[in-house]
């Protein structure tokens, strides 16, 4: 029989590709009863983007994985809510509220909306609002270790170079060297740097924005009033729940500088350490998702929000979407790939209602069956331990579909050698758990959340349909599928009868 416990005694190593060192290497963990990982989450004053869901999915994969490999209990999945930032504070003052009543709001919905693409809620969602005395205390440590300094303005900045001291490490993750990362830095602007490189831990609040107590001033000893940098809130979040080193930190692309790039400066500094992987082993990103060749923006009007694709589409076939390309790679978003989507996932529900509804027989031999289905789950495991090779892993899914379809044939009445759904449908789950996908019953699913009153209705159809095709009324045959039309569902005939589904959606 497929089980859990019989991949896991064939399972080979998880190798990812980690940024840090520039190569795929087997992944190791820190403690294998403790498996952290740790991704940047959203800054909440908006509804995210498709692009923001990427990561999303992307690490969900992994989470899975991660949780299938060395067991539920064992991976700790922290995924943080930035809740104090420039826009925040900006969108408040505008509508004239507290910043939580923006942050709480689009928290609320960002959750919803991935959980609609079946990501699992992280273990810990840390908010920013709630770790102050976490980042105030690290960067106390730093001032205290000469790696910042306070401005005449109030201001805390790092002093990069020191950090650097000529041997490359602050530039290793970003694979730049100091000078280039200085010619095009996206760096907060403050006066009174040491040295252009240098990036803000703390800063003082502008009128209207929220104030935070924070470290004293090392010239009058009383605490610095303002709020956070950016990059320190995930420094001190992630140790705060995950300890260090973490095992994966994760993100876009687009983090790795300035952002990624200063959580390693600071968090090693604060603690003495000049190995980067000290803050954490391995670092996993995703590429960008493009349109037709353009990058997604406002200007140019392509900006898709996961809020507004849920309504169109289900959760599970965007989620299916955004894994058909490999991860590190750029991603083109079409409408076609979402068709193509919507029609991969159709298969694999029709195959698994299919299953359910109707008894096998086996054209093969049983044992020869059972070795094949097993192989292919334990293969469409094993493309996603090699870096997440989501596109091949699909591949043989895929096949797992049709050899499945292929070895079965439907039973016929009276035939003993009826083969227990079970083993197929162990088969599917093992892998589908892992996808994220085949989350939900195949009749719920091909009847889109249809009503009862449409169930009833479409059900009391389908039975008049039978009765004129049985009787061979055409006339009224076609009545009925013109009605079925208006309803805007499709039927199904099969050996045992008609099935019907809602279009599209």
């Amino acid at each position: 029989m497929i089980t859990t416990e019989n991949l896991h005694k064939t399972l080979m190593t998880l190798h990812i590709h980690d940024t840090l060192s520039g190569q795929k290497v087997p992944f190791e963990p820190t403690n294998p009863d403790r498996v952290t990982m740790y991704v940047c989450g959203p800054t909440v004053y908006n509804y995210a983007h498709i692009g923001n869901a990427r990561p999303v999915v992307v690490f969900d994969v992994l989470f899975r994985l991660l949780r299938h490999l060395y067991g539920e209990d064992k991976v700790v999945y922290a995924r943080n809510i930035t809740d104090v930032d420039d826009k925040i504070n900006k969108k408040a003052i505008d509508e004239g509220v507290d910043i939580s009543v923006i942050t709480n709001k689009f928290a609320d919905i960002y959750n919803a909306d991935m959980a609609a693409l079946n990501a699992l809620p992280p273990t810990y969602q840390p908010r920013a609002t709630e770790h102050m005395p976490d980042m105030v205390a690290m960067i106390e440590d730093l001032i205290a270790r000469g790696a910042a300094y306070v401005t005449d303005d109030g201001e805390v900045l790092f002093r990069v170079a020191e950090y650097d001291a000529g041997s490359g490490r602050y530039g290793k993750l970003a694979k730049r060297s100091l000078d280039d990362m200085i010619a095009g830095a996206r760096v907060e602007v403050a006066e009174n740097k040491d040295n252009a490189a240098d990036f803000v831990l703390w800063k003082p609040s502008k009128p209207g924005e929220p104030v935070w107590p924070g470290p004293p001033n090392p010239s009058t000893g009383k605490p610095l009033p303002g709020r956070p940098g950016w990059h320190i809130e995930c420094s001190a979040m992630s140790e705060a729940v995950l300890q260090l080193p973490i095992d994966i930190h994760g993100g876009g692309q687009d983090l790795i500088f300035p952002h990624h790039t200063n959580e390693i400066a600071q968090s090693c500094a604060a603690h003495g350490h000049s190995d980067p992987a000290a803050y954490a082993k391995y670092w996993m990103h995703n590429g960008f998702l493009d349109f037709s060749g353009e990058k997604m923006s406002k200007s140019l009007g392509n900006v898709v929000l996961v809020h507004d694709l849920i309504k169109d589409y289900p959760g599970e076939v965007i989620r299916w979407a955004l894994l058909s390309g490999h991860y590190r790679s750029p991603l083109n978003w079409t409408p076609e790939l979402l068709e193509q989507s919507r029609k991969e996932i159709d298969s694999l529900y029709q195959l698994m209602r299919d299953v359910k509804a109707r008894n096998f027989h086996i054209v093969s031999d049983y044992r020869t069956l059972e070795v094949e289905a097993n192989n292919l789950a334990e293969g469409v495991i094993a493309e996603l331990r090699d870096d997440l090779n989501t596109p091949e892993a699909k591949r043989l899914l895929f096949a797992l579909r049709d050899s499945l379809r292929g070895e079965f044939r439907w039973a016929d009445e009276g035939n003993d050698r009826e083969v227990p759904t079970s083993i197929i449908l162990r088969a599917l789950q093992i892998v589908s758990g892992v996808f994220g996908i085949l989350q939900q019953d195949p009749e719920a699913w091909f009847r889109g959340g249809a009503s009862d009153d449409l169930t009833a209705q479409v059900e009391a159809l389908l039975v008049e349909r039978a009765t004129a095709r049985a009787a061979k009324n055409w006339p009224e045959s076609d009545r009925i599928r013109d009605a079925l039309n208006a309803l805007n569902v499709e039927v199904m005939d099969g050996p045992n009868g008609a099935t019907w589904k809602v279009k599209g959606k």
